[in-house]
């Protein structure tokens, strides 16, 4: 079974696809010809996953998943959420949306955050949702270089360090979006 994943990002989806069950091949938008930039204006995550994934269903006819992630901060009101790519502004630069959250959360003593991933998966026209998040806080600095995003401001509850300061591997055991693709192929193993 071929299974489309509503992004660009060929490193993302190799990602998934050496967690997914044999006999599911991962497919990413350029592989089935896609070169639309679909639109993300939905107010929540997985509205957002389920218009990308609703948009590849309904106009190529395939069985595919799409997600969405957000940075939700308590002091904030859980903003930036479903902005969090472009806090900043159109020109989605990561510094920039780090210096705006730690610039409104200068003197705030409350820093609790999560990270959420929402997935949005259809399958022979039925859709299914999942999701994983990640408690945390902002920590008050940038700490490491790896990873992207809000990595380096993000502290996973319990852990001592940034997102930016693990390796990859260590991200993936403790990251939102790991935690919301393990239900989707767990899902996926029980249809087999």
């Amino acid at each position: 079974m071929n299974l489309v994943f509503a992004t660009q990002n060929k490193n993302k989806a190799l990602e998934i696809q050496a967690l997914m069950p044999e006999g599911i091949t991962v497919q990413t938008l350029s592989d089935i010809g896609c070169t639309t930039d679909i639109p993300e204006d939905a107010d929540t995550l997985q509205g957002n996953a389920e218009l990308k994934a609703k948009y590849v269903a309904d106009n190529y006819k395939v069985a595919c998943f799409a997600d969405d992630t957000g940075l939700e901060i308590e002091a904030l009101d859980m903003r930036p959420g479903v902005y969090s790519a472009r806090y900043a502004g159109p020109q989605r630069s990561d510094a920039d949306n780090i210096e705006k959250i730690l610039t409104e959360l200068a003197g705030v003593s409350d820093r609790k955050a999560q990270f959420r991933t929402a997935i949005c998966l259809i399958i022979d026209e039925k859709v299914y949702h999942f999701e994983g998040k990640v408690e945390g806080k902002i920590r008050k600095e940038r700490i490491g270089t790896e990873g992207f995003g809000y990595d380096p401001v993000f502290e996973p509850e319990g852990c001592g360090l940034t997102f930016a300061e693990m390796s990859r591997d260590e991200k993936n055991k403790r990251s939102h979006r790991a935690r919301a693709f393990e239900k989707m192929i767990a899902f996926l193993r029980e249809q087999r």
